[in-house]
């Protein structure tokens, strides 16, 4: 009986243990997200589940072209392509990406004009759509890769950095897309 009470206080500890441990990797390092619609299809489609690196930023710059996920609102945390950075001026014409003046290709849209949709991206100035001419400092230009079904940017404004979640590393369902790089 000793034997079996001592086994059951090492089970309990094992437990406990392994919560701590789950509670700090989920709260300080990476944690999960599910894709709802169809914002950043092709890339991820709706329904996807993600695993959000949350640490990369203190180490790291955000990118231009990184996927991202960030508190939108109180309620909503969404998932979207950084476009544009600090100092940047966004301008789009004729689907063609423009920053500060010089044309930028985004090969990850390729999928959806290559469909033969025409005015995939409808033009636009970072002016037109946020009133400022430049991306301030602590802010970041977002944008589904869906765009003619991605609320972004474009509607919402610019995002403060500090609202970024961390950066999509793996897509681990359907395990028919897993995928670790995007």
């Amino acid at each position: 009986m000793e034997k079996l009470k001592k086994e059951g206080l090492e089970w309990i500890k094992a437990i406990i243990i392994g919560s701590i441990c789950f509670f700090i990797i989920h709260t300080f390092f990476f944690t999960n997200y599910v894709v709802d619609g169809e914002s950043m299809s092709p890339t991820l489609e709706n329904g996807d589940k993600l695993v959000i690196n949350k640490i990369t930023y203190r180490f790291n710059d955000i990118k231009r072209f990184d996927i991202i996920v960030f508190h939108a609102n109180e309620k909503e945390d969404y998932v979207k392509r950084v476009i544009g950075l600090p100092g940047d001026e966004i301008s789009y014409k004729d689907d063609q990406l423009y920053i500060n003046g010089e044309p930028v290709e985004e090969p990850f849209i390729d999928p959806m004009l290559k469909k033969g949709l025409t005015k995939f991206t409808n033009d636009f100035t970072l002016e037109s759509v946020t009133g400022l001419k430049v991306i301030p400092d602590g802010y970041i230009f977002v944008m589904g890769d869906n765009r003619k079904h991605s609320y972004d940017s474009r509607e919402f404004g610019l995002v403060p950095m500090d609202a970024v979640i961390g950066k999509v590393g793996i897509r681990y369902w359907p395990l028919s897309a897993f995928a670790t790089s995007f």
